[in-house]
């Protein structure tokens, strides 16, 4: 097996398509890992903002967490009429192009694809962050791990569909039980001490309040909170992911991942309320997250501990999932709408789509590396592409509920109008409340990228416009061409190149661009023995030898200038250069030689003249 088969698998053929889709357990660990693990840095995104406020912060958490659950709920019922309404993949930008318009459908699109990169990078950066808070040595090193992680994903991503999920269960469902369970303990432990449990490891000291609660400081609380939502969409643009029947499949799986995520961001919050547990500053030495805090505040620092951090750990890393399981399906409608290059439509050796992966790859590694691979430092810029898309997204299902006849279309319109209003709200404050904080570096990225789709489609309709024709193939100017070909010295390679091009036309040029005038006699007593001779022996047409001095030693310009005269010799003759090239047997022979070959037919090409053609002859070495 070759290197690639064996880090990325055997190819698959487009018939096995079917077989290589995902049941409801494996789209939970595919499509769930970035609202699952947002469980993780959503409260404590929240409760960085209240730092200032000391203990009473405290007493805000509930209420930022019902707030967000409700939301949440508004969307999780928004999202299953959207699958069943757009059974393909009823994304944002599906919905808001349908019903909406392009324009509407284009700045989904960049919002989403804006919210799938910063979903990469900050689910990576938060699953270090849990590492490190667990194993404090291993501070310094967090972009080089958070590098590597982002590597392993990207191949397993590679490797397919199935692939992915399967290999993402075990640490999927070993976090969800661990936190969990551990929620359920510290409930438990709260309800028979009277709301007052004493914790088994105590949680650093809050800090004296050096502020008093304002509405902009639980506004940005909120705004940070809301990146627990992130992921809700995930399954609505994975539908075709799953086995048949898939719209079934992919609404159990969303009712089972938001499920899940309500009862852990309650149960986090109802915790952190009775056990006294606060944020810490990122940047301080002795910093542990909040799910650090809490688990060792129920259970200790024993082997449970270890293992949820450690899930945890898994879970957030990994959670960079669900941007690779949708990004490159984006980008492949997108694709298909001419809006990105065509190859981001192609699939892979592994059915997926490969382009894809290796822009969110290459995008998310600079994003880490730009922001030092800190979470917190990635948040400000974080849900404002989501909530945009989700607003985008419900205020185009409540268009086209209004286009469908029934009864039951003035409650679905309801439902997704109401979240609409409740999105467009939540996104109005994460604006206003992260603007300074860096969210302007995302409302300059999401017009930068509909711009970009925009040049794109642009570019697409001119090659129609230059393309298309009218009318019958012309018939006319049907004669042979008048081949050039280049030759250095007389060899095998420039002996195949000549033979060639006299298969294709009687008129044939040999062009020898000299710069060593005392070479040349040799070479000219090797034409006359090796083709004129015999050429003329046999009754074919001898080809023209041609000599052009080259007093400065230049190559290309003396053959392309003589290529030009003969074009403007022979205005209706079509003109074929066939470049005689040596192909390496080995890639490490391959800089031994100059390459000069791909170097002129790369000038012949800059130069873009319709009547010229240029024919690649290859020699391939050892064959």
């Amino acid at each position: 097996m070759s290197l690639i088969d064996r880090l990325l698998g055997k190819p698959i053929a487009s018939a096995h398509e079917e077989d290589h889709k995902v049941n409801v357990w494996a789209g939970i660990p595919m499509l769930g890992l970035d609202a699952l693990g947002s469980a993780a840095y959503g409260p404590e995104a929240a409760l960085t903002l209240l730092i200032p406020l000391g203990a009473a912060g405290l007493w805000f958490v509930g209420p930022i967490s019902a707030i967000i659950i409700a939301l949440l709920i508004i969307l999780y019922l928004s999202y299953r009429q959207t699958m069943a309404a757009y059974p393909s993949g009823g994304g944002s930008y599906t919905v808001a192009k349908e019903n909406l318009g392009i324009h509407a459908g284009l700045f989904a699109a960049s919002a989403l694809l804006v919210d799938y990169v910063l979903t990469a990078a900050v689910g990576i950066s938060a699953g270090v962050g849990a590492l490190v808070s667990a194993v404090p040595a291993w501070l310094p090193h967090i972009l080089p791990i958070c590098l590597a992680v982002l590597v392993l994903i990207t191949i397993v991503n590679l490797r397919g569909i199935k692939e992915s999920g399967v290999l993402f269960a075990f640490p999927t469902y070993a976090f969800i039980a661990s936190l969990l369970g551990v929620i359920a303990i510290g409930v438990y432990r709260s309800l028979i001490s009277g709301g007052h449990p004493h914790p088994i490891d105590v949680p650093p000291a809050l800090p004296a309040a050096a502020a008093s609660a304002n509405l902009w400081l639980l506004a940005k609380s909120f705004a940070s909170g809301c990146t627990a939502m992130t992921g809700v969409e995930a399954v609505s643009n994975g539908i075709t992911v799953f086995a048949k029947p898939a719209v079934k499949r992919a609404q159990q799986t969303l009712t089972a991942i938001v499920g899940l995520l309500g009862l852990m961001l309650a149960g986090i919050a109802h915790l952190a309320n009775v056990y006294h547990i606060g944020a810490v500053d990122p940047d301080a030495k002795n910093y542990q997250s909040i799910l650090s805090q809490l688990t060792a505040a129920v259970v200790g620092r024993g082997l449970v501990y270890y293992f949820t951090i450690g899930s945890v750990l898994a879970v957030l890393a990994l959670s960079a999932n669900t941007g690779f399981a949708d990004f490159p399906r984006l980008c492949k409608l997108l694709a298909e709408d001419d809006f990105l290059p065509r190859a981001f439509a192609t699939r892979g050796r592994r059915l997926v789509y490969s382009w894809g992966i290796g822009i969110l790859s290459t995008f998310t590694g600079g994003l880490l590396i730009a922001f030092g691979g800190i979470t917190d430092r990635l948040i400000p810029l974080f849900a404002i592409g989501a909530f945009l898309a989700f607003t985008l997204s419900q205020a185009g299902m409540v268009q086209h509920w209004r286009k469908q006849a029934g009864k039951q279309k003035v409650l679905a319109a309801s439902i997704n109008g109401l979240g609409a209003i409740a999105t467009g709200i939540a996104i109005v404050v994460i604006l206003i409340a992260k603007f300074a904080d860096g969210a302007w570096i995302t409302l300059l990225l999401i017009p930068g990228l509909y711009v970009t789709f925009t040049a794109v489609k642009r570019h697409y309709d001119w090659v129609v416009t230059e393309t298309q024709i009218a009318g019958p193939m012309l018939l006319s100017g049907l004669d042979p061409p008048i081949v050039v070909v280049p030759i250095g010295r007389w060899s095998t390679i420039s002996a195949k190149a000549l033979r060639f091009a006299m298969r294709i036309s009687p008129d044939v040029i040999a062009l020898h661009v000299s710069s060593d005038p005392k070479s040349l006699p040799g070479l000219q007593r090797q034409w006359e023995a090796s083709v004129a001779g015999p050429c003329s022996e046999c009754g074919k047409v001898v080809p023209k030898f041609v000599v052009v001095n080259s007093p400065y030693r230049r190559l290309f310009h003396p053959l392309l200038e003589y290529v030009h005269d003969l074009q403007e010799q022979n205005p209706d003759r079509m003109i074929a250069v066939t470049l005689p090239e040596l192909v390496e047997a080995k890639w490490y022979h391959y800089p031994l030689h100059n390459q000069r070959a791909t170097w002129l037919k790369a000038a012949l090409l800059w130069r873009g003249d319709r009547r010229v053609v240029v024919i690649n002859v290859p020699w391939y070495m050892g064959k």
